[in-house]
C-alpha cells in the first residue's frame, strides 16, 4: 500500500497574510489536503471571506486578526493556538509589504517598515512556532515566501524589499542548520511576479508605464508568463509534506526560470 506523502490530514498550518492572494491560494491548497488552517492577517474582512470560502469546502479554519510584525500580536497568536489546540505542525511565513521608492529616497521609517513586515515577522513567527514544536518535541515544516528579489537585483525602487527578502533566504539557511537535529525543516520559495489582486492593482496604477514593465519582465521569463497564486501554492505544499521530508535549507524559484536565465541569453534560436 502506498502512503500519499502530500496527504496533510490532522496537520495544523499557521499561515501569515493568510488573507492576500499567495496567502489564500495556499490555505486552499494545504486545507484540501487535509490540514487545519490557522490563518492570521490585519486584514479582517479579508480573513472573514476566505472563511466562508474554505467553510464551504468543509476545511476547518481558524482566524486570528494580528501584525506579523509586532511581537506583542505574534505572541498571543502562538499562545491562543497552543492553549486551544496544541503545538502547530507547519508555519508558512507570508506576510510581506514592500515599496517602490529609490535608495536614496527612502526615509528610515520606511525602511523600518518593510523590515519589520517582510524579515522581522518571518523571524518572530519563526520563534513563536518554535518553542511550541520543541517543547512539543515533534516534527514540523516552515516555509519562507522570499522571492527573486532575494538573490538578484530587480531594481524599480525594490532596494528595501530586496534586502529584506535577501535576509529571508539567509535567515531560511541559518534556521535550518540550527534546528535540523529536532527534526523541524526550514525551506523558502522564490516567486517571480505573481498575479495577485495587489500586483494587479500597482501594475493598473502604472499606467502605460506598466505596459512596458510587463514587456520587460515576460522577457525575462522563458515560461512567458508571471506565475499565479496556485503556482506558489503548490510549491509550498510540497515543502510542507512528507514528499519533502529529505529536503531542507532549500531555496526553490518558482520563477518560470527567470533566475537562470541570463540577461544576455536568447530563448531557442536566433
Amino acid at each position: 500500500m502506498t502512503t500519499n506523502v502530500f496527504n496533510l490530514t490532522g496537520k495544523k498550518v499557521v499561515i501569515t497574510g493568510a488573507a492576500g492572494g499567495i496567502g489564500s491560494a495556499t490555505c486552499h491548497q494545504l486545507g484540501g489536503a487535509g490540514a487545519a488552517i490557522f490563518a492570521t492577517d490585519v486584514d479582517e474582512s479579508g480573513l472573514q471571506r476566505l472563511t466562508k470560502e474554505l467553510e464551504a469546502k468543509k476545511i476547518e479554519i481558524h482566524t486570528f486578526v494580528g501584525n506579523a510584525s509586532k511581537e506583542d500580536d505574534v505572541v498571543r497568536i502562538f499562545s491562543e493556538i497552543a492553549n486551544k489546540f496544541g503545538a502547530p505542525d507547519i508555519l508558512i511565513n507570508n506576510a510581506a509589504q514592500g515599496i517602490h521608492t529609490a535608495p536614496q529616497d527612502t526615509t528610515g521609517a520606511e525602511w523600518d517598515r518593510v523590515m519589520d513586515t517582510s524579515l522581522k515577522g518571518y523571524f518572530l513567527n519563526a520563534r513563536e512556532f518554535s518553542k511550541l514544536v520543541l517543547q512539543a518535541k515533534k516534527k514540523a515544516a516552515l516555509v519562507n515566501i522570499a522571492s527573486i528579489a532575494g538573490s538578484s537585483a530587480i531594481g524599480r525602487g525594490n532596494f528595501a524589499y530586496s534586502t529584506a527578502k535577501g535576509g529571508v533566504i539567509q535567515m531560511t539557511r541559518e534556521l535550518a542548520i540550527e534546528w535540523a537535529t529536532a527534526g523541524i525543516r526550514v525551506n523558502a520559495i522564490q516567486p517571480c511576479s505573481v498575479n495577485t489582486p495587489g500586483w494587479r492593482r500597482w501594475v493598473e496604477t502604472e499606467g502605460e508605464k506598466a505596459q512596458i514593465l510587463m514587456t520587460r519582465l515576460l522577457q525575462g521569463i522563458p515560461l512567458g508568463r508571471v506565475a499565479e497564486p496556485e503556482d506558489i501554492a503548490n510549491a509550498v505544499h510540497y515543502l510542507a509534506s512528507d514528499a519533502a521530508a529529505m529536503v531542507t535549507g532549500v531555496i526553490l524559484p518558482v520563477d518560470g526560470g527567470n533566475l537562470a536565465f541570463n540577461a544576455g541569453g536568447n530563448l531557442g534560436h536566433y
